[in-house]
């Protein structure tokens, strides 16, 4: 049995470092898979290794863009250095929004709006709204007013974190809605996407130490067969988010999010009319 448990995980790291990155909803992807691949540990635990396993995925962010995040590279010049560090207090502004609000309302959230119902609408909501916007932005014909993430300005990752606000509502994707929240103030896809990763640093971060001193101080322990699981499904999840992210930068130069919008959509009439059968 211990098998089949390691291979449920290493699919989760999997599923994880696939759609934690790409604007498709990770939650939306792991509440389904949850339904037919449960692991065989207590609810409790379930719920932690669901976030913290997002560790795994976060760490391929700095290891990707190391030399553009570090402000103490000896290869950068002080002007380098002082754009490195504006970047991260974009990226400390752009958080707060939904830092605060995940903090307070947390637990009301999970308890009220995770369900397969406000994830399917959520999926096909944003999904529509991905094909809308791309659809507008290419009749208007007009260049995107920030290229870089460099010349975001104060102002832009305020607003782009206030849109990060709405990925606390499941199956609407964090990335889905940082990216959304750019390309609608006039920020490339780019460096929409780009500014949703370093965002999403200082994000699971926070939400994993929440998540496991939750655990701990509520009196929950775990086996090492679960940590194992957790170390294992973590480390699926790094390696793959490491390509994928890789992929999908690549991906946005040359195409447009419609291809997502339309997968969206699909993804959440599906998990709609499967659970609405099911009940």
């Amino acid at each position: 049995m211990w098998f089949i448990e390691l291979l449920k995980a290493i699919l989760i790291g999997i599923v994880e470092g696939i759609t934690e990155w790409l604007p498709i909803s990770s939650t939306g992807h792991m509440i389904l898979l949850d339904e037919f691949i449960q692991l065989d540990v207590s609810d409790e635990f379930k719920e932690m290794f669901f976030v913290v396993i997002q560790l795994g995925a976060i760490i391929a962010v700095p290891l990707l863009f190391w030399q553009k995040l570090n402000p103490f590279s000896g290869r950068k010049s002080a002007e380098e250095k002082k754009r490195t560090f504006d970047i991260w207090k974009k990226v400390i502004i752009g958080v707060i929004p939904a830092a605060v609000l995940g903090f307070l309302f947390d637990d009301i959230l999970e308890e009220k709006l995770y369900n397969s119902t406000v994830i399917s609408i959520a999926l096909i909501v944003y999904g529509i709204a991905f094909i809308l916007v791309e659809f507008f932005k290419s009749k208007q014909k007009k260049e995107y007013r920030v290229l870089t993430v460099n010349e975001l300005s104060y102002k832009d990752a305020l607003v782009i974190g206030a849109f990060q606000v709405l990925s606390l509502i499941p199956g609407t994707s964090r990335s889905g809605s940082t990216i959304l929240g750019g390309m609608l103030t006039g920020v490339s896809r780019v460096a929409a996407a780009e500014f949703s990763f370093f965002m999403a640093i200082p994000v699971m971060l926070g939400a994993s130490f929440l998540k496991i001193v939750k655990f701990i101080i509520e009196g929950f322990s775990a086996t090492p067969f679960e940590i194992a699981l957790l170390l294992i499904g973590s480390l699926i999840a790094f390696a793959v988010s490491y390509f994928v992210i890789k992929f999908l930068m690549d991906f946005v130069k040359r195409h447009s999010f419609t291809a997502f919008g339309v997968y969206r959509i699909i993804l959440g009439a599906l998990v709609l009319g499967y659970f609405l059968i099911a009940k």
